[in-house]
């Protein structure tokens, strides 16, 4: 039996209500009193990562290991069948979920997760293909080495480039952060791989004897929002700092990120940590936040409801319990807003194909699907 809610129903939570902006942007505050947020649908355990297909619907992951259709009206399908075991435990579970760009033609899926090993885990891709509801002959083209204990900094954010290789982005695994600048290893890595799981002949360390061939950059920390600037092509990602120090870079191949050696943040127990990446042979981040907002969920809007967003940067903040918009200024940020500010936290950030930004927010058994759309009267 489905779940349904009301088609879109045109109530605004009421924690949403208050939009608030930090900036006295005046456009933006036009583009605030123009919008509302919609309820698209509730009920999910745990949401992580959504993928709008061809025909408008919506694949949605829930992180207890569950892969489920969503209508554009709300319906929301039993789970698919074929989705492998995942390791469901804090941080752990079904994560990302991203389509081929293929996919009218070929089906393919792909999914990030936990994937378990006894008592460890490490991260894993898999792509199958979605035919009547489920998922076929399903094919794991990525695993992360090594699987370790523990249940956090899975990272997991799947992305297609122009050329058609997949980014994986990938966490430290929280007790192993000295070995993100280990490349004999994928902890606190970026991956770059082909659809197939092969590696690309341009990858930086594919000479490399002592390193992964996979590994695009390295220094990261945890890595949950990633997306292509449509105006370069290139891969903008944020990660997770420690208390402070939450980072956007543009990550180049072969580059070092500095993480545990660099961050603006000191660690949980308050030991500090240099700040200095330039200095100590690291790249700098073009942008960060102290104190953390706990970012997830990255979007370059480009779409045609508000004009004056495009080309701006929507992020998820999970601490923070806003939507962070940040305007691109060539290969900076000039400016930050909050949106939703102090309401809920925010997993993902989407764009879909009617040009509304749509949300994940992360709770268990009531998660919910919302959009940003412009008002019906304005």
């Amino acid at each position: 039996m489905t779940r349904k809610t009301p088609a879109f129903i045109s109530f605004v939570i009421s924690c949403l209500i208050a939009v608030i902006f930090q900036s006295t942007s005046a456009q933006a505050q036009r583009i605030q009193a123009e919008s509302e947020v919609h309820l698209v649908a509730r009920g999910l355990d745990s949401p992580w990562g959504i993928s709008f297909m061809p025909d408008g619907n919506m694949l949605v992951t829930e992180r207890v290991g569950h892969l489920r259709i969503v209508s554009p009206s709300g319906q929301i399908s039993e789970p698919l069948s074929g989705v492998p075991k995942v390791f469901a435990m804090q941080q752990g579970g079904l994560l990302d979920v991203e389509l081929d760009p293929d996919f009218s033609n070929n089906k393919l899926v792909y999914i990030a997760y936990a994937e378990p090993e006894g008592a460890k885990a490490g991260t894993a891709v898999a792509r199958a293909k979605l035919v009547d509801g489920a998922l076929n002959d399903l094919q794991v083209i990525f695993r992360q080495h090594p699987k370790t204990v523990g249940a956090q900094h899975f990272g997991s954010r799947l992305v297609f480039a122009p050329d058609g290789n997949l980014f994986i982005t990938l966490g430290d695994r929280a007790k192993h952060i000295e070995e993100a600048q280990n490349l004999s290893n994928h902890l606190g890595k970026l991956i770059r791989i082909r659809p197939d799981g092969s590696i690309p002949d341009d990858n930086p360390f594919v000479t490399n004897k002592n390193a992964k061939p996979e590994i695009w950059s390295y220094g990261h920390r945890h890595i949950q929002g990633a997306a292509i600037n449509p105006k370069t092509g290139e891969l903008w990602l944020h990660e997770h700092g420690p208390r402070g120090g939450d980072e956007i870079n543009i990550p180049k191949p072969g580059k070092n990120y500095g993480w545990p050696k660099a961050s603006y943040g000191v660690h949980y127990s308050m030991a500090p940590i240099k700040d200095e990446h330039a200095e100590q042979g690291f790249e700098e981040p073009i942008y960060y936040w102290t104190p953390s907002i706990a970012p997830s969920g990255m979007i370059f809007y480009n779409g045609s409801l508000f004009p004056g967003w495009r080309g701006n940067i929507f992020v998820g903040a999970l601490a923070g319990r806003h939507i962070a918009r940040l305007v691109v200024d060539g290969n900076k940020i000039a400016g930050e807003e909050q949106l939703l500010s102090n309401t809920l936290r925010f997993r993902d950030v989407e764009q879909g194909p009617d040009g509304a930004i749509y949300l994940l927010t992360d709770e268990e058994q009531d998660g919910k699907i919302l959009k940003i759309v412009p008002k019906a009267d304005r």
